[in-house]
């Protein structure tokens, strides 16, 4: 493997990872992780690259996963960027119209690319994924609490 195509892997490897905290962020209730963030307690000095601003996204589904594309709805986002002391730029989008919420993830991803990864995952990150993963087993329990099966039902004959 050339110097290369192991510089293209690596990158891939933190552009993954990088979309995992992304995507953590913008679907975290609004109070756990600002809870989390203040708990954290370390809000570094920044400059705003674009301030916090709410719009409407264009929602896009398919039938099964696989069908074609349709238009869903529309959804609002608040977004922003911002730039620490040592020019690493942040980003933050979220659903619903919360720009503390934005500023947060946006630090939180400006954080997560420096030396204080490891703390903040430890702090935040992490946190945020265990409540996530509990909330989705207790629906899945309730949903799977109401589940028929039809094929044990007896008709009714002798």
């Amino acid at each position: 493997m050339t110097t290369q195509e192991k510089n293209a892997a690596a990158d891939d490897a933190g552009s993954q990872a990088r979309r995992g905290w992304m995507s953590l962020l913008a679907k975290a209730p609004e109070d756990r992780l600002m809870a989390l963030w203040a708990a954290y307690g370390d809000s570094p000095a920044f400059d705003w690259l674009r301030q916090p601003e709410t719009g409407a996204v264009m929602v896009r589904g398919r039938m099964g996963g696989t069908g074609a594309p349709f238009n869903l709805g529309e959804m609002t986002v608040t977004r922003c960027s911002l730039a620490l002391a040592d020019g690493t730029v942040g980003h933050g989008y979220v659903q619903g119209r919360g720009r503390e919420r934005a500023q947060a993830a946006a630090l939180i991803d400006a954080l997560m690319q420096t030396a204080a990864a490891g703390a903040l995952r430890q702090a935040v990150l992490d946190p945020l994924a265990e409540a996530m993963a509990e909330a989705r087993e207790a629906r899945a329990a309730k949903a799977a609490a109401t589940k028929v099966d039809f094929f044990t039902l007896v008709r009714g004959e002798d």
